[in-house]
């Protein structure tokens, strides 16, 4: 069901123009800074893959993926990507990236089961990125050092917004504060998963969740995530569960948590194997992807995705992804958005 957030006495910062030339200068200014702090080269993606191979996300393992037959093929089925997570480590084998280097490059994906509203659309658009690491660094002392040198290019963005456009001022911390999903359940234990992100995020304005994907002390999920691609059940730092996570900002305008990327070090052969069992999915193992993990030729890496959308629509101060990208949306909503002043594309 949509939903629509209209944030009281509501005015964009930046009319249609200014707004597309924010938007041409973020993405320039920030994928390049991306690249440099995480030494990443810039691959070309795939819009869809062939069904049945295992390389399509399963985000929450209930979304469909958006499917059509390749005439040409004998009808054979093609998916559209929910986003590149496994395709991203079988090319980090085949362009044989060095450690300590890896890839990025524009996802762009049609998710038909989203939940429409200020957040969600049918279109998404990410920077995907997959870095090579060893075993060693299989802990959260690398996992944070890595959300941190993102974070500083979020900063470096946020300063050439402010100085392109004064009337938007710089609002996030120097530092980002990181937390477990679990000692966020027991700082809140009375408060759903998005409340608790909502109430840690509104103290520090900028937080990284770690641990998503495994069940919590009692016994729930802070949110779902499929169970081959991020390792969410390596016990790590302080005998708890997960080497993943989501940067999560406070958003002034609609005054929320506000996630602007999922990601984390990726499983080996033990957390493959565990993670299946766990959910319940062992049949995968046949799948092309992840006998190729198995086999051991696909390298160690850490990686995730960082909304495009999400993060223009965060630095320019709109209120609606839709005033960001073109989409399709529901009628009533367009109407009540227009009459909240908010310019859906």
């Amino acid at each position: 069901m949509s939903y629509l957030i209209k944030p009281a006495n509501y005015k964009p910062i930046l009319n249609l123009q200014q707004t597309e030339l924010g938007i041409t200068k973020i993405k320039d200014f920030f994928q390049a800074n991306l690249s440099s702090e995480l030494r990443l080269r810039r691959v070309t993606a795939p819009l869809f893959v062939l069904q049945g191979t295992g390389i399509n996300d399963d985000l929450n393992g209930v979304e469909r993926p958006v499917k059509f037959a390749i005439k040409d093929l004998g009808d054979v089925q093609a998916e559209v990507v929910h986003s590149l997570a496994k395709w991203k480590r079988l090319t980090l084998a085949e362009f044989n990236i060095e450690n300590g280097y890896g890839i990025y490059t524009d996802m762009n994906a049609i998710r038909a089961d989203e939940e429409l509203g200020n957040l969600h659309s049918l279109y998404v658009d990410q920077w995907d990125w997959e870095l090579v690491m060893t075993n060693e660094e299989r802990n959260t002392a690398f996992l944070k050092a890595i959300v941190r040198k993102i974070y500083a290019s979020f900063l470096r963005t946020e300063y050439l917004v402010s100085e392109n456009f004064p009337a938007i001022q710089p609002v996030l911390p120097a530092e980002i504060q990181f937390i477990h999903a679990e000692e966020l359940r027991q700082m809140y234990p009375n408060l759903t998963p998005k409340e608790r992100e909502n109430e840690f995020a509104r103290k520090y304005k900028a937080i990284f969740v770690i641990g998503i994907g495994g069940k919590l002390g009692d016994g729930q999920m802070h949110d779902g995530r499929a169970p081959d691609y991020d390792d969410w059940s390596t016990i790590a730092e302080n005998g708890l569960p997960g080497l993943n996570g989501d940067i999560i900002l406070w958003n002034p305008v609609l005054e929320m948590a506000f996630e602007v990327s999922s990601m984390g070090i990726r499983v080996d052969k033990m957390a493959l194997f565990h993670q299946l069992e766990l959910a319940g999915k062992m049949e995968r193992i046949n799948l092309y992807f992840h006998k190729r993990l198995i086999e051991g030729t696909l390298p160690l890496s850490i990686g995730g995705g960082i909304g495009q959308s999400r993060l223009c629509m965060f630095f320019l101060r709109k209120a609606h992804i839709g005033e960001i990208q073109a989409s399709i949306w529901p009628e009533k909503m367009i109407n009540e958005s227009r009459a909240s002043n908010i310019p859906i594309i």
